[in-house]
């Protein structure tokens, strides 16, 4: 089975999937923000990097459904190929921080992977205020975040409230991450839980 959290910067995806991954005992697939060696020219030159960016991220994430279909157990994977071309190319198109051509470009290689892959089985969208972004972005201090603007974090929110409003590959499950704080409060975890786990048996 395919678990995927899509969620904004900042919304709370990889502290999630590991505490889900600990508690069902899955397989993890974590974003490359180490590894990515453009991450940091993107945030000093978005212009000039966001379609290195793009692609970098479509190869990576293409390349893990491919390994997530492969494998026998459950995966969860922090963040979804659908976000990349839904949400974030399309905002750096809309914000004149990439081209038309690249855009298209983009999108249609993007289309092309997309029929080579399956969707998740469950999708988990944490929903957060920007307040909240900028508050769980300031406390893990990464240096190349320090320069999000809010108008930036504003669009992305916006983007995916539009694209899980139409969902429709598989199951969805939103989290307000604003009233549940599942990093501190084993409650808060809890219920994510048990909502996970009604929509898990509901699968089979």
């Amino acid at each position: 089975m395919h678990i995927a959290i899509a969620g904004n910067i900042g919304s709370g995806k990889t502290t999630l999937t590991r505490m889900l991954a600990k508690h069902f005992e899955w397989d993890t697939h974590f974003e490359d923000v180490e590894q990515n060696p453009y991450l940091n020219d993107f945030y000093e030159d978005m212009q000039r990097w966001s379609f290195n960016l793009q692609i970098y991220y479509l190869n990576s994430r293409f390349n893990q459904i491919q390994e997530i279909q492969k494998s026998d157990g459950t995966v969860i994977q922090d963040r979804t190929i659908y976000e990349d071309a839904f949400i974030f190319a399309p905002n750096l198109h809309s914000m004149g921080l990439m081209t038309t051509r690249d855009f298209e470009n983009y999108f249609s290689l993007f289309n092309l992977m997309e029929s080579f892959v399956s969707p998740p089985d469950l999708l988990i969208y944490l929903r957060a205020s920007v307040p909240t972004l900028v508050n769980q972005i300031q406390k893990r201090g990464r240096d190349y975040e320090e320069s999000i603007r809010l108008d930036y974090l504003k669009r992305l929110n916006e983007r995916y409230e539009a694209w899980t409003s139409t969902y429709d590959k598989g199951k969805l499950l939103v989290i307000d991450v604003d009233n549940n704080n599942f990093p501190e409060d084993p409650e808060d975890l809890g219920k994510i839980i048990n909502a996970i786990d009604a929509e898990i048996n509901g699968l089979f």
